[in-house]
Formats: C-alpha cells, sequence, structure tokens
C-alpha cells in the first residue's frame, strides 16, 4: 500500500503491519484459503514485528537496497532493459508498496494484456483473492529484510488464472533504489499456454491467423444472441411486473456471463438491494441471502455509480471493499472470491432506477470494454422495463382510483328493501370503465340510478363522474326520474365532453300501503327485469334517448308496483352483450337465469349472475359490467 507522507516510520509500520494482519485474517475465513501459505506469511511478518520492536529501541535500521549510487552509463542501461523484456520468465519490476513499475513481454503475456496496462497498479491485483494477502506479506518481507523468497499462488490472466511459483527479491539497480523483482515460475503446461497466446496474436510459426479472428466473431455473435435473449425475455413479461423482470434477466445474465450479478433499486431516493444471483448450487445461494441482506454503502462501486450516472469497470480489483462490507465486516468481494468488477447505471436515458453490478472469479475471464458496452446495453433495456412496470402500476393506480370515486363507498339502507350490488372491469385493457350506480334520497322515498358513459379512460370517467352527481344531486327536489334525467341532458349538452353521452336508468322507490311503488325512467338504457317470488319474469321498459346528444330528447317512463318477495334486477350492457367463444349473446339467456334465481336474497342473486356471465364469455369481459338488484321485504314499520 502507499506510504503515508508525514508519519513517523514506526508508526507507519505498525499501521502497515496491523493493516496486512488483517488481511491475513479475512484470507483464511476464504473458501480455498492455503492456510500452510497463511502460515508462512503470518510467520514473515511475526519477523517483522520483532525487527520493529528492536528497531524502537536500536534505532534507524539502514535500508536493505541501500543508498542511491551513481547512474550507469546509458549503453548499459539500454543493455538491461533489453535483456529484461526478451527474458524467458514473466518478470515485474516493483514499487516497495507493491505497485507495479513495469513488466516484460512473458509478464504482459501471462496477464493477457498489454505491456502498459499493468504499470501503477498493486501486484497484488492480480492475485487471486485467497493468496492476495499472503503475497503482500511476503513482498513486505522482502522489501524489509532485504532477503529473497518464494510464494505459490494464481495469476490472474485474460482468460483464467495461472498457478505460479513467485520468486520475490530485492532490485538493485544503478540509479533506482528501493525495487523489487517478483519472477514467475509458471510450469510448463502454463508457459506452453501463454506462449500459444503470444504466437497466436502475432501470427507466429504454427498458428493459424483466424483463430484470434474466430474467436472475436464468436464473442461477438454470443453478445448478439444474449442481447436478443434479454429483449425476447423483457417483451415475454405478460404481467409487467418489476420484480419478475429484474429476476429473471438477473439468472439470464448470470448464466450466460458467468457472474454474480447484484440488482440495485433506487426506492425513495435510497438504493436497495433487490436480486443478487450467483452459480446454482447450495452455497452460492446462502451466500447470496447473505449479500441480499446489506444494501450498498456510501463509496462502494453502486454507490458511485448511481450518484454519478456513469458506468464503472474494474478489470483487476485492487480496492476488496469496493462492494463495501458485510454484517461481519468481511468484504463483499472477498466473500464472493471476486477479483473483476462491472458496474452500470439502470438509466433509459432520462432517469436512473438503480444499478446493475456483475462480479467474476478468478477462474473466470477478467471483464473488457466490450462486456461494459454489452452490460451497458442490457442495463438501459431493463430501465425501460422497470419505467414500463411503474407506469403500468400508475395507471393501474390511478384507473382504480377513479372508478372508486364513480360508485358509493357503502349501499345506504332502504327501508323495507334488501339491495346488493356489484361491479365487475373489463378483461381487456387498462382504462377506467364508464359504468355506474348509486342509492340515494329522494322526496319522499329513495332513488337509484345506473348508467354507462360511452368510452373508457379518464375522458369518460369525468362524464360517469358527472353524469352521477348530477342526477343524484337534481333527484333530492324532483320526484319525477324522467324529470331528473331530463335535466342531467341540459347539464351534459352545456358541457364540452368530446360527444360523448351516456346512457342511464333513475328509479324512485315509495311505500304506499303494503306494496312499493316504483317509478322508472330511461335515458337510451337497458330496462330493468322484475323477477316475482313466484318465478314469473317480466323485461320492464328502457328506452329512451341517451343523455348528451339531443336538446329535445325525452326520457322514457313506467309505473311499477312491488310487492313483498319481488325483485328488481338493474344492469348494464356489459351483462346482456358479453360473448362466448361461439360468439352467442348472454342477453338470450338473461331471464331464464333470473328466473332459475327467483326468491333468493340480492346477494345469491348477485353472484350467481356475475358467475355466470363470466363463465359463459370463458373469463373474457369486453365490457365492464354493473349490476344492482333489490327484493322488496317486510312493509316498515312507522
Amino acid at each position: 500500500m502507499p506510504q503515508g507522507k508525514g508519519i513517523p516510520a514506526p508508526e507507519r509500520e505498525i499501521a502497515e503491519l496491523r493493516a496486512r494482519s488483517g488481511a491475513l485474517r479475512q484470507s483464511a475465513a476464504l473458501p480455498g484459503a492455503r492456510l500452510p501459505q497463511l502460515l508462512d506469511a503470518a510467520l514473515a511478518e511475526l519477523d517483522g514485528a520483532i525487527d520493529t520492536v528492536a528497531g524502537l529501541h536500536a534505532g534507524p535500521v539502514p535500508s536493505a537496497a541501500g543508498g542511491p549510487q551513481a547512474d550507469a552509463p546509458d549503453t548499459e542501461r539500454s543493455l538491461l532493459r533489453a535483456m529484461f523484456q526478451d527474458a524467458p520468465v514473466p518478470l515485474f519490476v516493483l514499487d516497495r508498496d507493491g505497485t507495479i513499475r513495469r513488466v516484460n513481454r512473458r509478464a504482459a503475456d501471462l496477464l493477457g494484456s498489454g505491456a502498459g496496462y499493468a504499470s501503477g497498479k498493486l501486484f497484488t491485483a492480480f492475485v487471486a483473492l485467497p493468496s492476495r494477502a499472503a503475497v503482500h506479506s511476503q513482498l513486505a518481507a522482502v522489501a524489509r529484510t532485504g532477503k529473497p523468497r518464494r510464494v505459490s499462488c494464481p495469476l490472474l490472466g485474460a482468460d483464467a488464472a495461472a498457478q505460479v511459483v513467485l520468486a520475490l527479491d530485492v532490485l538493485d539497480l544503478a540509479g533506482e533504489s528501493g525495487l523489487l523483482i517478483a519472477a514467475a515460475s509458471t510450469g510448463p503446461d502454463a508457459a506452453q499456454d501463454a506462449a500459444a497466446r503470444q504466437a497466436d496474436s502475432s501470427g507466429g510459426p504454427g498458428t493459424v491467423r483466424g483463430g484470434a479472428a474466430d474467436r472475436a466473431v464468436e464473442a461477438i455473435t454470443h453478445r448478439l444472441d444474449l442481447v436478443t435473449a434479454a429483449t425476447r425475455l423483457l417483451l415475454e413479461n405478460a404481467t409487467f411486473s418489476e420484480s419478475v423482470a429484474l429476476q429473471r434477466c438477473a439468472r439470464l445474465l448470470a448464466g450466460e456471463l458467468a457472474a454474480w450479478v447484484i440488482v440495485d433499486v433506487d426506492r425513495r431516493q435510497r438504493l436497495r438491494r433487490q436480486v443478487v444471483i450467483g452459480p446454482s448450487d447450495h452455497e452460492s445461494e446462502q451466500l447470496a441471502r447473505t449479500i441480499s441482506a446489506v444494501d450498498p454503502q456510501p463509496g462502494s462501486a453502486p454507490r458511485q455509480v448511481h450518484e454519478s450516472g456513469s458506468s464503472m469497470l474494474i478489470a483487476h480489483a485492487e480496492d476488496v471493499s469496493i462492494l463495501g462490507t458485510g454484517a461481519d465486516s468481511v468484504p463483499l468481494l472477498m466473500q464472493l472470491g471476486a477479483t473483476s468488477v462491472l458496474c452500470v447505471p439502470l438509466s433509459d436515458g432520462e432517469q436512473s432506477y438503480g444499478v446493475l453490478t456483475l462480479a467474476r472469479r478468478a477462474n473466470e475471464p477478467h471483464f473488457e470494454i466490450a462486456d461494459l458496452g454489452l452490460v451497458e446495453e442490457l442495463g438501459e433495456q431493463l430501465a425501460l422495463a422497470i419505467r414500463v412496470d411503474r407506469m403500468f402500476r400508475r395507471r393501474t393506480e390511478i384507473a382504480d382510483s377513479l372508478q372508486a370515486s364513480l360508485l358509493p363507498r357503502e349501499i345506504p339502507a332502504i327501508p323495507g328493501v334488501e339491495i346488493a350490488a356489484a361491479y365487475v372491469a373489463a378483461t381487456e385493457g387498462l382504462e377506467v370503465g364508464g359504468d355506474f350506480y348509486d342509492v340515494y334520497l329522494v322526496p319522499g322515498g329513495w332513488g337509484v340510478s345506473i348508467g354507462d358513459v360511452c368510452g373508457k379512460g379518464e375522458r369518460a370517467a369525468a362524464v360517469t363522474a358527472a353524469a352521477r352527481h348530477g342526477i343524484r344531486v337534481l333527484a333530492h327536489w324532483d320526484p319525477d326520474p324522467a324529470g331528473v334525467l331530463r335535466k342531467a341532458n341540459e347539464l351534459m349538452l352545456a358541457e364540452e365532453y368530446d360527444g360523448r353521452f351516456v346512457t342511464a336508468c333513475a328509479v324512485h322507490f315509495q311505500w304506499r300501503g303494503n306494496a312499493l311503488r316504483a317509478v322508472l325512467g330511461s335515458a337510451g338504457h337497458p330496462g330493468p327485469v322484475l323477477v316475482k317470488a313466484d318465478g314469473r319474469v317480466r323485461v320492464l321498459d328502457g328506452g329512451g334517448m341517451p343523455l348528451g346528444l339531443f336538446p329535445d330528447a325525452q326520457p322514457a317512463g313506467q309505473d311499477v308496483e312491488l310487492s313483498s318477495g319481488d325483485l328488481l334486477f338493474l344492469f348494464t350492457d356489459g351483462v346482456t352483450e358479453a360473448r362466448s367463444p361461439e360468439l352467442a349473446y348472454f342477453e338470450e339467456r338473461l331471464t331464464d337465469a333470473l328466473a332459475s334465481l327467483a326468491g333468493r336474497p340480492p346477494a345469491e342473486v348477485i353472484f350467481a349472475m356475475q358467475t355466470l356471465v363470466v363463465e359463459f364469455s370463458v373469463n373474457e369481459l369486453r365490457d365492464d359490467m354493473t349490476m344492482l338488484a333489490l327484493r322488496v321485504g317486510a312493509v316498515p314499520a312507522g
């Protein structure tokens, strides 16, 4: 790690020792930890601690590498650099804090990158996590003692990790002090793989020049297939469920990109962990639950990406806390065993909905620029899916609220009359319907109304509300339902409702002796059905002109006397126009169905009729349907 400036050397050494000791403890808890290797590193740290304590009493210890030396001639320096570059083993020149100064060609081939890519990065960033702390400790021991050491560890290459043995030593060059050198012995298999990669990339002897091109075409094809699969998956999300879309897409990415996938979503201005998916095994599922319980922390990659709106590609993660820490203070990156991280915003170009993070382990290739473009494209698709889902839910909530405003919250009691009602929305479309019903006081009795507005949506709902409340208010002063509908027509014509019209039926009830008088008014609405207690059925007059079309339209009227046990069934055309798969209309079955329900309470009649219509249409209601049933009971006392 970089040395702090202005801090006394003993205190700095103690702080660095404490940090390396903590890293060793964390590494010991990781899956795949090599305990003998960690023990050797711990003993090296113990030797360092002894030297530090001794130094506090004996004074400063001279640098193991010695002081600066005179500059070597330019020819000698050039010769050394040429020998370094052409050395047959991978070589890394490091600063004392472990930062890579330069690498030779063999080392670049081993890492699968250009010679300049590794410069400036910590050497341990290219070491697999279980061995990272041990290598760090061994480097510190070499820098402190000046004595060579050897350590076995996996180095992260372009395609996978290669097992190597590192020979660590102090490098004493004229004009350059305080350097370390690491030589990697890869073994025959790894050396052949590195040579093959180099030959393939340069078109050397025994290779086919088309190999790299073929792999590039294969990679491009795989990425296009993945984008297509993700698009199809999101389009087939018939439920418009945000959580379902995120789960399915994360599972697809985890399988196709061989990575852990983490999705964090913005919930009320706070980034929340939504989905964590990794390999399909029991241990990974338990780890996924652990990671899911940790929301992105300040300073972590997901928080940085969400706040900045810019993607982040970390081919070799140097900072193990880049994904935050768990409840046990162990970095999440270490728990995942990941060494490469890719983080992109979930943005549709206008709004950011969260962050998509991918993390790969050492045995998988590290992320590259091509991966960044692919995942950014998928992140945009996910953002659009989230946007659609939220718009869908918002419109549904608005439709539900508007529809609720068109219906009474509670049906008031009518003395001597049982009453029940139901509203069933159409199964097609999301827009609010135009049906309404109401129950209210009128001079000398009670009134009910039922109606249907032409069209759907918010504008139709506005017309529905105007018709419903207009009829209710007018009925407080006019005992004649036909007169109420006539005045409601005048109100509708006085407003501009884009040519929308309303069919409505209003009925006023008043007890006269032992009979209940019902006065009907109809404006283009289907006539109610009277079901006598003995099962006889009579369809009452409907007709008249709908409201909002003509100024001289006259509503139809009719008087009926109802006896105890009689039931009056009012409905909208969604009931009679319900169609079967054979295109038959339920209107043909309406009277027979009601006759079979004679004598039953209104609530049972409504439930039975609703069930019959839904079954008749095979749950494909093309229009909303509203039903209102009133059954005459005993004459109220007084």
